[in-house]
């Protein structure tokens, strides 16, 4: 498995729509679940730090990913600029294998 981690700080007014994009059911999963190596998104809010959260994005494999980044390259760029608003500050924590 491929494990992508992402740690994020959100406005307080920005929390609720920033929630329902990058949750699990969110625009980024639906448009991760257009790959059948897509195996979920956990969005994890910080239980001392408010609007603190870290998603993590599995994958079946990093070719998986890299994969799906390359075909659907596009795509993920507009829903990046598209959320750019929800976020204060986007940080990648870093890509992992299990």
């Amino acid at each position: 498995m491929f494990v992508v981690v992402w740690q994020f700080e959100i406005a307080e007014d920005k929390i609720a729509g920033f929630e329902a994009a990058y949750g699990p059911e969110g625009a980024w999963a639906k448009l991760f679940r257009t790959s059948p190596s897509y195996l979920g998104t956990e969005l994890l809010h910080d239980a001392y730090i408010p609007g603190s959260y870290l998603t993590i994005d599995r994958w079946a494999s990093e070719a998986d990913f890299r994969a799906f980044r390359k075909q659907h390259d596009q795509d993920y760029e507009v829903l990046d600029r598209a959320c750019d608003s929800l976020t204060s500050r986007e940080t990648r924590i870093g890509a992992y294998t299990v």
